[in-house]
């Protein structure tokens, strides 16, 4: 019995403790105009030669939350992101789901949140990914992660680089 009220003990207290930390995460804005936010960042992109990395999701979004903070701790994938790509972050919540933005982008929520989508300098979709195929545990998988940013970064499609491929 003790073993039980233990476990739920502590079981209260990561909820609570996570709740905590929900508190805090503010990444997203839903009260920002998304379309004049997002043409700034692919204007950035396309003038600075990178990509840009959307994020979707909220600020209710427990995967949003550990995402953000996971690359803001690996140096290596922050600096991969600092290096190919502007980020901007999408809200998506019920004070402002960014419907015309989602649909311009092929409805990318299907997959949940948060969900990536990568755009060119022009603002063109290069892709969606489902963020559930970079998790691991209550986490990440760095080997994944970096794949996914580099497999789509701009040198990666560049057409010169595969000239004699």
């Amino acid at each position: 019995m003790k073993k039980y009220f233990l476990l739920l003990l502590l079981s209260n207290i990561v909820l609570f403790l996570s709740a905590q930390d929900m508190e805090k995460f503010d990444l997203y804005k839903p009260k920002e105009n998304a379309n004049v936010e997002l043409n700034k960042a692919i204007k950035l992109a396309g003038e600075q030669g990178k990509h840009v990395f959307v994020q979707i999701g909220g600020n209710w979004c427990v995967w949003c939350a550990r995402f953000h903070e996971y690359i803001k701790m690996d140096k290596q994938i922050d600096s991969l992101i600092k290096a190919d790509y502007i980020v901007y972050h999408l809200n998506y919540s019920t004070d402002n789901r960014n419907p015309d933005i989602l649909a311009r982008f092929g409805y990318p929520q299907r997959f949940g949140f948060p969900v990536f989508i990568i755009l060119n300098g022009k603002g063109e979709k290069l892709h969606i990914q489902n963020s559930e195929y970079l998790e691991q545990d209550k986490s990440y998988n760095k080997r994944k992660v970096m794949e996914f940013l580099e497999q789509w970064s701009p040198s990666a499609l560049d057409p010169g680089r595969y000239k004699n491929f």
